[in-house]
């Protein structure tokens, strides 16, 4: 009976269908891996059109954009490699125009600052020239600083110690002093200065007003000339409180003693800043 049931044919070997299940299991791996990768927009659109190429998907998948899904391993675990920077991920800087506008104000300031430097080096060279001789008596000393002209009418020739009354012979030092500050624009302060030996005279009761009124007799001096702006001058009297030197000598003290007539141009590169309205908000 059992020789008369025909005989099957042999099938496909047993370790075939173990091999299957190996790469299906592979596959399934591969898959795992690629979702816990860090998406790239750019490579995942060119691997799902391979892919679509390869097995034939007819539905396109638009891959502009990075995949809004996110898995706990994405967003706690980082790839040791760090992958390309996308399209999606480039940051672009542009200068805004309110950042223009500081740029322009700022180069403003600056040229000005220059142009007023230089400027008052010419000037002061100018006086130094013109003063030469009171310079090498040692009775005046000018100095240029940054945004100013300092002219230090020092008490020796000028004033007799302990009085406010100007040197007959000094006047015509103020004439040619006056002709530069007519010509040279800026607030002018002219401060008085003494040294700290207390001063208590029936004219003067302390050093406060002996400063102050040898700084306004400095002024009235220069206000003989008439081409002098009044509304520029200012009178400031300091008494000791700003001492060129220590008062430890009878050499520094008579440094001390002085008259300083200080052109001030700062004012002028403050004006000179383009006014700019506000920013609409």
């Amino acid at each position: 009976m059992a020789d008369e049931c025909p005989k099957c044919e042999d099938g496909l070997p047993a370790w075939l269908a173990t091999f299957a299940d190996l790469m299906s299991l592979l596959m399934c791996f591969f898959v795992l891996l690629l979702s816990f990768a860090t998406m790239d927009a750019v490579r995942f659109k060119k691997m799902a059109e391979s892919m679509k190429d390869a097995f034939g998907v007819q539905r396109e998948v638009p891959a502009i954009d990075v995949v809004m899904g996110t898995s706990i391993v994405m967003t706690e675990f980082s790839p040791t490699t760090t992958p390309e920077p996308s399209p999606i991920d480039e940051v672009r800087q542009q200068t805004t125009e309110v950042e223009k506008q500081h740029l322009d104000v700022k180069d403003a300031m600056e040229a000005v600052a220059e142009q007023i430097k230089q400027e008052i080096q010419e000037q002061a060279e100018q006086l130094r020239e013109e003063l030469r001789e009171e310079i090498g008596d040692g009775k005046i000393n000018v100095e240029a600083e940054e945004a100013r002209i300092v002219i230090r009418i020092e008490e020796k020739g000028s004033f007799p110690s302990g009085s406010d009354r100007l040197d007959p012979a000094f006047y015509d030092v103020m004439d040619r002093i006056s002709g530069v500050v007519v010509n040279t624009p800026g607030k002018v302060i002219v401060a008085g200065h003494t040294d700290d030996v207390p001063i208590s005279t029936t004219r003067f009761r302390s050093n406060w007003e002996l400063s102050s009124a040898r700084a306004v007799t400095v002024v009235h001096a220069l206000l003989q000339n008439p081409a002098v702006d009044e509304s520029r001058v200012v009178v400031e009297g300091r008494a000791d409180s700003a001492p060129l030197v220590p008062n430890s000598s009878s050499e520094n003290r008579a440094r001390n003693r002085r008259v300083e007539l200080i052109i001030e141009r700062s004012n002028e590169i403050e004006n000179a800043i383009p006014q700019t309205g506000p920013t609409p908000g």
